[in-house]
């Protein structure tokens, strides 16, 4: 039997159903589910072991933890465990590398993404619009698989920023378990106030906010969703923003 265990510092519950869907076929799983989410954590591990135990396999084979940093420190030092999945930014994952290699355990570590989505100028601007819009917008940015750069050919660029202003402007925020809600809140109260910075970094480095780019007044941790016109080499762009945010930036085709 192997065991593989799953560890997030975000709540990217999605990325342990991918990984734990591969393991359980070679053995068994522990994880640990973000500290922020414990209930989500509870309620996964509940639902699959009732499958488990529906189709006569032992319940315990999917075992979860709640807690923080001093649980995945254990899971990273574990012997007994041989691959351990990690989620989070760069940094983080560094060290839980480095302390899985000492024992010569094995690493899958998925860590900050940056995702960016190329329009040729013979695409189909209706159908980029809506694609760029929920993988934008759809979970308020706040996963792994994001869109954060759209790369448009400069013979379009105009048309699809403009379109893509015109949706920005339809979209409802509000309760994600109503109906019709595209953008829900951020996760956290952090979250927010990492949104806030990033949009400063954003105007610092030299961006231009096309809409968006504000807190909403609210109960919850609500930003409106953000479209920015930027250059490609400024540093913001090269970090992960966990939040609604989406740079545009132009392109030409080299001819030789």
């Amino acid at each position: 039997m192997i065991t593989l265990a799953l560890m997030s510092n975000f709540f990217k519950h999605d990325c342990t159903g991918w990984n734990a869907c591969i393991a359980l076929v070679c053995g068994n799983v522990v994880w640990k589910g973000a500290p922020t989410t414990p209930l989500v954590t509870i309620a996964m591990t509940k639902i699959i072991d009732g499958v488990l135990e529906k189709n006569n396999l032992p319940g315990a084979s999917f075992t979860a933890f709640c807690g923080g940093a001093e649980i995945g420190q254990a899971i990273a030092k574990d012997t007994r465990i041989p691959l351990v999945s990690f989620t989070d930014s760069s940094k983080v994952g560094l060290s839980v590398q480095q302390i899985v290699n000492q024992r010569f355990g094995k690493c899958l570590l998925e860590l900050s993404g940056n995702n960016a989505i190329i329009v040729m100028d013979d695409s189909e601007i209706e159908l980029v619009v809506h694609a760029v819009l929920f993988a934008t917008v759809g979970t308020a940015g706040q996963f792994c698989t994001t869109c954060r750069r759209l790369l448009l050919h400069e013979s379009i660029y105009h048309k699809v920023v403009e379109r893509l202003l015109d949706v920005y402007k339809q979209i409802k925020i509000g309760d994600p378990l109503e109906k019709g809600t595209l953008l829900g809140p951020l996760h956290t109260r952090a979250s927010r106030e990492n949104f806030e910075k990033g949009i400063q970094k954003i105007i610092s480095e030299g961006g231009k906010i096309l809409t968006g780019g504000s807190v909403i007044p609210s109960e919850g941790n609500f930003v409106q969703p953000t479209t920015v016109e930027i250059s490609p080499s400024a540093n913001v762009v090269k970090e992960e923003l966990f939040g609604p945010v989406l740079y545009v930036m132009k392109f030409k085709v080299a001819t030789f």
